[in-house]
């Protein structure tokens, strides 16, 4: 295949977090391929997190109907398909589309060992390197930038937060899943314990667990969750003296800030390979050594055996620690 002048269409439908960390696929196809004219294939609902990316020359939406979507994507002739998504509807797409693809592994089987039978047979590879290696073949490497995320506006801090909040550390209290969340008596305890201005973020389905924690933990605790836009939380988390996330879409906004990060695992583990990458900090707060975790490879909407230890176990003075000695060097992951 010619490697110059190449039209592309790389695909990633979904999450946030993890359109996130396609990001250095985008900037190094485009940066180190002469000529690459760059399509992207996701969701309508995540327009936001690529539309201001410089690396991608348009973007394309799922329509409801698929073959519409097949349709418009066969008018635009391309040469290279990059299938970071790997499901049933994008084995479709390449099939109908009928022009050389390079699919993203997903370890599916790797992943089913360790949540079923806790062995474990994962490589120890950010998931970042694992997208770059479908692009490999062309030669094109890791330029070690870490993630992007680029705002689509300018945002004026002392709009957004009262005088109190002007420097803080961000909480992000949101998560998919439940067991990806501390409990609520964890949440204030932290917020208790750090002692300092926070901003908790999320979305709003998060408010009320947000409201409840600021009426226990008081004035030095402001509610965002719901009240900003997805670019509006990302320049939030760009503005934080550091963030204190799950494991979730702003956590990779966070890293892609380079924000000295804490990230809480619950039931996952960063062992699946999307722990933060490149941060100026990044430190794990998790519970080790629990026979139950990982008990999935996404999570459950409430622990499947009751306990919730790998959440209500966690060592909330462990994370105020980190959170007050920010400086500290990172600690290694695996």
């Amino acid at each position: 295949m010619k490697k110059d002048n190449l039209k592309i269409l790389v695909i990633r439908f979904s999450s946030i977090g993890d359109i996130v960390l396609t990001t250095p696929v985008i900037r190094c196809l485009k940066q180190q391929l002469d000529g690459v004219e760059l399509h992207y294939l996701t969701k309508r609902s995540f327009e936001a997190v690529l539309a201001s990316n410089p690396y991608i020359d348009r973007l394309h939406f799922l329509d409801d109907k698929l073959s519409e979507t097949i349709g418009r994507l066969k008018a635009e002739k391309y040469d290279l398909i990059v299938d970071l998504h790997h499901n049933l509807r994008t084995l479709i797409i390449k099939a109908r589309l009928g022009v050389r693809s390079t699919s993203f592994d997903k370890l599916n089987w790797q992943k089913w060992l360790i949540v079923n039978f806790k062995i474990n047979r994962l490589p120890a590879v950010h998931i970042v390197d694992r997208y770059l290696k479908t692009v490999q073949f062309l030669n094109v490497q890791n330029d070690e930038e870490g993630l992007d995320y680029f705002l689509n506006a300018e945002y004026d801090l002392s709009v957004l937060l009262p005088k109190s909040h002007q420097e803080y550390i961000g909480l992000v209290i949101g998560a998919q899943h439940a067991t990806k969340r501390l409990p609520q008596h964890q949440l204030i305890k932290l917020c208790q314990d750090l002692g300092q201005p926070i901003v908790l973020l999320g979305g709003p389905d998060d408010a009320a667990r947000a409201a409840e924690i600021c009426e226990e933990a008081g004035p030095m605790i402001f509610n965002g969750c719901g009240k900003f836009s997805l670019d509006q939380s990302a320049y939030l988390v760009r503005m934080a003296r550091q963030v204190i996330t799950h494991d979730t879409g702003l956590m990779h906004i966070a890293s892609a800030f380079k924000k000295p990060v804490i990230s809480v695992w619950g039931n996952t583990i960063p062992e699946f390979g999307m722990y933060p990458y490149k941060t100026s900090r990044s430190v794990i707060a998790e519970v080790k050594h629990l026979g139950c975790r990982p008990c999935s490879k996404i999570g459950y909407n409430k622990c499947p055996l009751g306990h919730f230890k790998c959440m209500n176990d966690q060592d909330i003075r462990f994370i105020v620690e980190n959170a007050t000695n920010s400086d500290q060097k990172s600690i290694s992951v695996l």
